[in-house]
C-alpha cells in the first residue's frame, strides 16, 4: 500500500512558527512531508553568491529541526510533483506564496497541471497585506509610499495575527538528495569569512528580534541613521528568507509600544510598510528589477567605466564613507541602510553608472538580497522609480560622513588603514597636510586611493545629465 501524506513545499518561508501553510495542513492531516525544491529551471534571475550561502546554512538548520526529514530536490518542481504523485498517495500539496514574476507564472502552471490529480493550496506568509489588496479608490496601484502606507495599509484590515500549531512530520521512505548536492557552496575563503558574522536559522531570528526590541528600538527614529550605532535590527536576511514573519515583527512592535517612544515604534512599522510597498511595485510593475519605471530614463546618458565600477565594488573610490560601506558589504553580506543610500547615490550620480550595475552587485553580495526591495531601492536612489529621490538630491559623501559617523568609528572599523589620519581630515583625507602624512608614514595611492572623481565637478555633470530629461 502506498504511503499516504500531505506535502508542505518550503520556499522563502524557512520556519516552523507562524507558517500559514503548515498551520493549514496540520488541521487536516496526521502526516506531513516537508519538501524544498531548488529551482533554477524556471527563474529569470538566479540566486546571488551570498544568497546561496545563506540558503545552504538555512537548509541545514531546517533539516535538523525536522529531524532529518526534509526532502531536497534540485530541478523543475512540476517534475518532482509528478514523480511523487505516481509513487505515493499524496492527499494535498500546500505552500506559501512568493511574488517574483517568474514564480507567480510557475506556480500558476503547477496548480493548473496538478489540480486534476491532487488538491493544491497556497497562502500568504511573507507579507502583511497582499499586493492586490492595497489599491487606490479607482482600483489602480499606489505609486507613492506615504499614501500607500497611511491611506492604503493602515486603513485596511489588520495584519494576520501570528499563530503556530503542532505539526506531525514523520519518518518517510522517500529517496532524496542531500543539501550538499545542491552545490550552493564553492569552498571559497570568502564564503567561510562572510558567514562568521551571522547565526542562521529561525531561533536566531527570534533572538535578534528580542535583542532589538529590548535595546535597539529605544532610539530607532534617530539612531538608525548612524551606522556605528546598534539601532538597526539586522533582521532583513531572516525576513527575506522567511525565518521570521513580518506579522511576528508587527505585533512584537505593538507589544513594545509602552517600552519605547511611539515615534520609534511607528518608524519601525513604516519600514515594514516600505517593504510592503516594494512588493506592491514588483507585483504591479513586474519588470521593475530590470527596467526603468519612468520610461524617460531609458534615454539617460549613463556612462560605462569599468575602472570606476571596480573601484566602487572593491571600496576603493577614495571617499571613506562609500568605501567603508562597500567593504562592510563584502565582509559581512550586509550594509547599513543609510550607507546603502550614500553608496548608491555615489554610483549613479557621481559616477553616472546605471543603477542596474549596482543592483546586480548588491544582488550578488547581500544576504538580504530581495528582488522587490533591492529593485525599488535602487530605482529610488537613481530617480527612475515611482516614489523616487529627485534628480537634484545628490548625497555628498563627505558631509554625510561628518553627520552620521561624526567620530569616524564606522569608517575606521572597515578602513583601518585610515586610523592614523586625524579626525579633522578623516572624511576627506586628501586634504590632510603633507607634513602630517609624512609623520604617520601615509602614502596616497599605496595606503589608500585618491578620490576617483571630483565631487563638485561630478555633481555638476550629474545635474546636467538629469536636467536633460526634463524635456521628455
Amino acid at each position: 500500500m502506498k504511503q499516504e501524506f500531505a506535502i508542505h513545499w518550503f520556499r522563502q518561508d524557512l520556519r516552523i512558527k507562524d507558517n500559514p501553510s503548515l498551520n493549514y495542513l496540520s488541521k487536516k492531516y496526521k502526516r506531513i512531508v516537508a519538501v524544498y525544491i531548488y529551482d533554477e529551471v524556471n527563474c529569470d534571475k538566479k540566486l546571488g553568491s551570498a544568497s546561496k550561502i545563506w540558503l545552504h546554512h538555512s537548509l541545514i538548520y531546517l533539516n535538523k529541526k525536522l529531524q532529518g526529514n526534509l526532502v531536497i530536490y534540485n530541478g523543475d518542481p512540476i517534475k518532482f510533483f509528478k514523480l511523487i504523485l505516481h509513487q505515493y498517495n499524496v492527499l494535498e500539496i500546500s505552500w506559501n506564496r512568493c511574488y517574483e514574476p517568474w514564480v507567480i507564472k510557475r506556480d500558476r502552471f503547477i496548480k493548473n497541471n496538478l489540480k486534476e490529480e491532487v488538491k493544491v493550496n497556497s497562502f500568504n506568509a511573507s507579507l502583511l497585506w497582499e499586493p492586490w489588496e492595497i489599491l487606490k479608490q479607482d482600483g489602480t496601484p499606489y505609486k507613492v509610499f506615504t499614501p500607500f502606507y497611511r491611506k492604503g495599509c493602515l486603513n485596511y484590515k489588520k495584519p494576520r495575527i501570528p499563530y503556530t500549531r503542532k505539526f506531525n512530520f514523520f519518518d518517510h521512505q522517500i529517496k532524496f538528495s542531500d543539501i550538499s548536492g545542491l552545490k550552493l557552496l564553492t569552498n571559497k575563503d570568502w564564503e567561510k569569512k562572510i558567514i562568521k558574522y551571522w547565526m542562521i536559522g529561525e531561533s536566531h531570528a527570534e533572538e535578534s528580534m528580542h535583542t532589538f526590541f529590548s535595546s535597539g528600538i529605544k532610539d530607532y527614529f534617530e539612531g538608525r541613521n548612524f551606522p556605528i550605532k546598534k539601532n538597526v535590527s539586522k533582521l532583513s536576511p531572516y525576513l527575506h528568507w522567511g525565518q521570521i514573519s513580518p506579522n511576528t515583527l508587527w505585533y512584537e512592535a505593538l507589544k513594545n509600544k509602552n517600552k519605547s517612544d511611539s515615534k520609534n515604534i511607528d518608524t519601525f512599522k513604516s519600514e515594514l510598510g516600505w517593504r510592503e510597498f516594494s512588493y506592491n511595485l514588483l507585483y504591479h510593475f513586474p519588470k521593475i528589477y530590470s527596467q526603468n519605471l519612468q520610461k524617460k530614463f531609458n534615454r539617460f546618458p549613463w556612462t560605462k567605466n569599468n575602472k570606476f565600477q571596480i573601484s566602487w565594488e572593491k571600496g576603493k573610490t577614495g571617499y571613506p564613507i562609500v568605501d567603508a560601506g562597500m567593504r562592510e558589504l563584502w565582509q559581512t553580506g550586509y550594509m547599513h541602510n543609510r550607507v546603502r543610500m550614500i553608496a548608491g547615490s555615489f554610483l549613479v550620480k557621481n559616477l553616472l553608472i546605471d543603477w542596474n550595475t549596482g543592483e546586480k552587485w548588491f544582488w550578488d553580495c547581500l544576504f538580504d538580497a530581495d528582488l522587490a526591495s533591492n529593485s525599488a531601492s535602487w530605482q529610488w536612489v537613481s530617480g527612475s522609480g515611482t516614489d523616487s529621490s529627485p534628480y537634484f538630491r545628490i548625497f555628498n559623501p563627505t558631509t554625510q560622513a561628518k553627520k552620521f559617523d561624526p567620530n569616524g568609528e564606522y569608517i575606521i572599523k572597515f578602513i583601518p588603514e585610515l586610523k592614523e589620519i586625524p579626525l579633522k581630515y578623516l572624511f576627506s583625507p586628501w586634504e590632510c597636510p603633507k607634513n602630517i602624512l609624512n609623520d604617520i608614514n601615509f602614502k596616497f595611492g599605496i595606503d589608500y586611493p585618491r578620490p576617483i572623481v571630483d565631487l563638485k565637478l561630478s555633481r555638476q555633470k550629474a545635474l546636467s545629465a538629469f536636467s536633460s530629461l526634463k524635456s521628455y
